[in-house]
């Protein structure tokens, strides 16, 4: 929290000396210009206007400089203003008063394995807790790490990676600023990929010629003109000036295409490029970050130095709208054909790169989303990975518990499946999703919630939130049964890592006493890890007969000087207190 409350305090600071900069550039520019046009009042005026005429071009010099200075000096108090809400938002969240970040709801998927059931996406979800992405690409690819089950190997990598960046708090921040400045968005990415697929097309080898010729032409007889005075001369140069907006014209609608879906985003192709100038100038130690890294190095050019050129091309192309810029600079020099071609040949070498260049940044974005987790919570632990099948938590929590409140239990899958008893508000639910969320975690890259952990990573396959599918017809029995047939059949081509919470709701006492009997005799038989959390005592008996593959274990509430009390600690055995029963008791639904 301290390291929030300086970095915060300190750009504050700088914003509040920034804007009364930018406020004084911004008077000084107007009193420049008023200044010019006095001085060419009296200019009209003057016998002898030379000294004024100086003076205007002085004038003229300075206002080009101080909007240049303006541009830098907006910039920098854009991204004071970008830092200051960074670690705002970060207080605020270490402080319980909101979540300020995206919450992924757009990737919320009701038949995924795991993410509808352990709360990955939506308010106050996994990702709306995790997520410090601020590009459409990295708010993506975090969202595809916890999708999905990485390798062995890429874990390992990622762990070490987010161990590095979780020290490199304030390159995180910077990344974060450098993308809050100008947000980008999906349609702005898929514009900017649409384009980079386009064909390329080239120039005439006539009008190659002439992209050259025409302007030095222009050029040669205006000196000429210049120096001899001669008027023929300078009709030629009216020739030239008429002949290179003619030529201009002729390729107008071509220039207007290349450009039609592209206009304004130049200054977010600036800022991805201030993006990757900042983590190449970076000092990796790990191997992941150090390959990401090398991705944007290519024959000694950077890649930050290229996507900054195509910004400004595009800048120059997306000038053409200005009429009287786009005629002076065009008979002038082809200023537009010029940058059109090359705009074509930097395409022609880099436009398969963009797509390469914008998912590194992203995976350095959602790996940088779990460095935070571990430098907000440094008590966390990365697994030891292991392939016997090994799964074992000391401490285990919820990571999105705040550390208060957390209690943690030891678990250990030694016998592979668990049956869990325990009366409703015991913690079951909570302790199920604590093992759920903490495997998809572990399966990232990610740290967890715990102690100690010892993993062997493994697909995570869950049955605990269902809902009828009235748009299908489905009532939310068959809804459960499709969940349990598509767990079987997965468990069918791998093992894996099962939750299920009170399943075969919909159906009768006995039917759902002997489905869940023969559900969980099934799990054994495909060799599934994980458990089952119910409240029909008598399955408990299961695990006498299959002592090797099964345990059971259980929550109890205690009842202390006549009031109910929950210490959500996991027990060896079966549930034996009666809850339901004592508190409708205590409250006056049924009598003693």
């Amino acid at each position: 929290m301290e390291f929030y409350e300086k970095r915060r305090e300190a750009f504050l600071q700088d914003l509040k000396r920034l804007t009364t900069r930018y406020n004084i550039i911004s008077t000084s520019r107007l009193l420049m210009a008023l200044t010019f046009l006095v001085l060419g009042y009296y200019s009209i005026k003057s016998d002898r206007p030379f000294f004024l005429l100086c003076c205007m071009a002085f004038c003229i010099v300075e206002f080009v400089l101080l909007m240049n200075r303006h541009v830098l000096v907006r910039n920098k108090k854009l991204r004071a203003e970008a830092l200051v809400k960074i670690n705002k938002d970060e207080m605020d969240y270490l402080n319980g008063i909101s979540i300020p970040f995206n919450d992924g709801e757009e990737f919320e998927d009701h038949f995924h394995p795991y993410t509808f059931d352990l709360d990955i996406y939506g308010r106050k979800s996994l990702f709306h807790n995790l997520n410090r992405t601020k590009t459409y690409k990295g708010n993506k690819r975090l969202a595809d790490l916890l999708n999905k089950l990485l390798p062995q190997g890429t874990i390992i990598q990622n762990q070490e990676a987010v161990r590095e960046l979780a020290n490199k708090a304030e390159f995180r921040q910077e990344i974060m600023a450098l993308a809050m400045v100008k947000p980008d968005n999906e349609e702005i990415y898929n514009q900017l990929l649409k384009w980079a697929d386009a064909r390329t097309a080239k120039m005439s080898p006539i009008a190659n010629i002439l992209l050259y010729t025409g302007p030095i032409a222009f050029i040669c007889f205006f000196l000429v003109y210049a120096i001899t005075g001669n008027g023929l001369f300078g009709d030629v140069v009216g020739w030239c000036f008429g002949f290179n907006l003619l030529f201009t014209l002729l390729h107008l609608k071509t220039i207007k295409a290349e450009i039609k879906d592209i206009t304004e985003v130049d200054e977010i192709i600036h800022h991805y490029g201030l993006i990757i100038k900042e983590i190449e100038s970076q000092s990796f130690e790990s191997e992941k970050l150090k390959a990401l890294q090398n991705i944007f190095i290519n024959d000694n050019k950077k890649a930050s130095k290229e996507i900054k050129r195509l910004a400004v091309l595009f800048s120059r192309l997306d000038s053409i709208n200005n009429l009287l810029g786009a005629l002076l600079f065009n008979g002038v020099l082809l200023f537009h054909l010029n940058s059109l071609k090359a705009l074509w040949k930097w395409k022609k070498q880099y436009a398969d790169s963009i797509v390469v260049w914008l998912d590194t940044i992203a995976e350095i974005e959602a790996l940088g989303s779990f460095g935070n987790l571990y430098y907000n919570n440094p008590e966390f632990v990365f697994p030891e990975l292991n392939s016997d099948f090994k799964i074992e938590f000391q401490n285990l929590a919820h990571p999105l518990l705040r550390k208060g409140k957390r209690i943690g239990n030891d678990i250990n899958f030694d016998k592979n499946f668990m049956i869990l008893t325990g009366s409703n508000m015991s913690g079951k639910s909570t302790f199920l999703r604590s093992l759920g969320v903490n495997m998809v975690l572990a399966g990232a890259g990610a740290p967890v919630c715990a102690e100690k952990a010892i993993i062997h990573p493994l697909p995570v396959l869950v049955s605990m939130r269902l809902s009828d599918s009235l748009s299908d017809n489905e009532s939310y029995f068959f809804a459960e049964v499709k969940r349990l047939k598509y767990i079987i059949d997965a468990l069918a081509n791998n093992r894996a890592f099962v939750l299920l919470d009170e399943i075969l709701k919909g159906t009768n006492s006995d039917d759902k006493h002997s489905g869940t009997i023969k559900v969980i005799e099934k799990m054994l038989a495909l060799k599934a890890i994980g458990s089952i959390a119910t409240h029909d005592i008598e399955v408990c008996s299961l695990a006498d007969t299959h002592p090797e593959k099964l345990v059971n274990r259980c929550f109890e509430a205690q009842i202390v000087d006549n009031e109910l009390y929950f210490d959500y600690q996991l027990r060896d055995g079966v549930c034996r207190n009666k809850s339901a029963t004592f508190l409708m008791t205590k409250m006056g639904v049924i009598d003693k």
